[in-house]
This record gives structure tokens, C-alpha cells and sequence, in this order.
């Protein structure tokens, strides 16, 4: 009787888990290939973020170069509009901007010089005085002054030539 069985029986049951295997199988082979595509969606997915932010730099780069040709265009155009006024006006015309930072600095001395003198007359310490009149963003515009004047435009000067 166990021969009749075990040939019979046990014959169906390995035959049937070797016609199952396969399939088990495929399905774990379908389910690293699902995870394999959610991967590569993941990583394509990263790549078109990035293709967007380089082409928004890149179009921030056009839009900052045609702003700069505009700025360059309008100073030749004043320029050549000053050259053509006379040397009397393309003198006035050169010293606006030097004009404006003077007045501006001559505005922020006298600030300063009344905040010096009122706190002078209200009997304060001189040492008090002066070290509360002088402060970071004091020291941050003159720092920016001077770098501008001793470091940006020599580099210019050095540039052009």
C-alpha cells in the first residue's frame, strides 16, 4: 500500500510544487522588476527636477544679461547724448553721481556730528559717546566705501587695460 501511495501521491505532489515553482518565480521576479521601475521613475523623476532648475538659472541668466545690455545701451546713449550737449553738459552730466554721494555723505557726517554734539551736552562720558556713535553698520558703510573706491575700481582699471 505505501508503494501504491508513495508512487502515485507523492509523484502528484512534487510534480504539482515543481509546476507551482515557476510561477513563484515569475511572481518574485515581478515584484523586483516593480520595484526596479519605481527606482528608475524615481530617478528619472529627480532628473527632470533638475533639467527644470538648470533652465530656470539658465533663463535667469539670459533675462540678468539683458538687463545689463539695457543698462549698457542707456549709458551709451546718455554718453553720446552729453558728448553731443557740449563739453558744458557732459561735465554737469559726469558729476551727478559723484554729486549724489557727497551730498549723501555730507547728510550722514551731519548726523553724526549732531548726534555727537547732542550727546556731548547731555554731559555723557566722551569714551560712552564715541563708542555707542560708532557702531556695526557704521563700520559695515565704511567698509563698503572703502572697498568699493580702493578695491573694486583699481580692479576695473586693471581689467580694462
Amino acid at each position: 500500500m505505501f508503494d501504491l501511495l508513495s508512487g502515485g501521491l507523492l509523484g502528484s505532489i512534487f510534480g504539482g510544487l515543481f509546476r507551482l515553482a515557476p510561477e513563484v518565480l515569475k511572481l518574485l521576479d515581478k515584484k523586483n522588476e516593480r520595484a526596479h521601475e519605481l527606482a528608475m521613475f524615481t530617478l528619472q523623476t529627480d532628473l527632470e527636477k533638475l533639467r527644470g532648475t538648470f533652465k530656470m538659472e539658465e533663463k535667469y541668466v539670459d533675462y540678468s544679461v539683458q538687463q545689463l545690455d539695457t543698462i549698457k545701451s542707456a549709458f551709451e546713449e546718455q554718453s553720446q547724448t552729453a558728448q553731443s550737449a557740449g563739453w558744458f553738459v557732459a561735465g554737469i552730466s559726469a558729476l551727478v553721481r559723484p554729486g549724489i554721494t557727497w551730498a549723501i555723505f555730507a547728510m550722514y557726517a551731519t548726523v553724526k556730528a549732531a548726534t555727537l554734539v547732542l550727546a556731548f551736552q547731555s554731559n555723557a562720558p566722551w569714551h560712552e559717546v564715541i563708542v555707542k556713535c560708532w557702531d556695526e553698520d557704521d563700520f559695515g558703510l565704511f567698509m563698503m566705501c572703502i572697498s568699493f573706491y580702493f578695491v573694486g575700481r583699481p580692479i576695473e582699471k586693471y581689467q580694462k587695460s
